[in-house]
């Protein structure tokens, strides 16, 4: 978490993981959910639905958008996000990673070749209720922008380059349940 200029608030950042939800296609465009609605990730947060509503429709009244980064870097933009939009599933984005970039290339090849396969959300949280087992619930988010990145904090969904089979994508998604038992019995000790 980081102080932006102006704001007494921290920028949060919420990561993901998405297996055949994000894929690079023509070369440089890809698709895909940045955030889930209703899951738990690792911080005990959980995105509620239509948390996104306000800071989206904010940001089309004022002509700007959601901006995507590389692994959160302000200074590293890799790329533009052309659709972000709310669904019954969650944060939905579509965009073009730019070619004229060093990163946006380096970006564009890791993801066809697995090596990143996470996305994360950098937000400002507006509102948020704590549930009865201490989750807290996020019910309203500013959201800043999207990046892709190396390790992501929602591991029940993955980066998939397009061509993964079926099989490989349940194989994964065993390795990530695995690990996320592991990460849960680490942390109660």
């Amino acid at each position: 978490m980081g102080f932006e200029a102006g704001f007494t608030t921290p920028l949060e950042r919420k990561f993901a993981r998405f297996g055949e939800s994000l894929s690079v296609t023509d070369g440089a465009v890809i698709a895909g959910y940045a955030s889930l609605f209703g899951q738990t990730d690792q911080g005990g947060d959980k995105v509620q639905s239509g948390a996104y509503g306000g800071s989206l429709a904010a940001l089309a009244s004022e002509g700007r958008r959601v901006k995507m980064l590389w692994q959160h870097d302000p200074a590293e933009p890799i790329g533009v996000w052309d659709e972000v939009r709310e669904d019954e599933r969650g944060l939905w984005v579509k965009g073009r990673l730019l070619d004229g970039t060093q990163k946006g290339r380096e970006a564009a090849a890791l993801i066809a070749a697995g090596a990143i396969d996470g996305l994360s959300i950098g937000y400002r949280t507006r509102r948020a209720v704590k549930d009865d087992r201490g989750c807290r619930l996020l019910t309203e988010l500013e959201l800043w922008e999207v990046s892709l990145v190396t390790f992501p904090m929602l591991p029940s969904a993955r980066v998939a380059a397009k061509g993964t089979t079926p099989e490989a994508e349940d194989a994964w998604r065993s390795i990530a349940e695995v690990l996320d038992e592991a990460r849960r019995e680490l942390a109660l000790r």
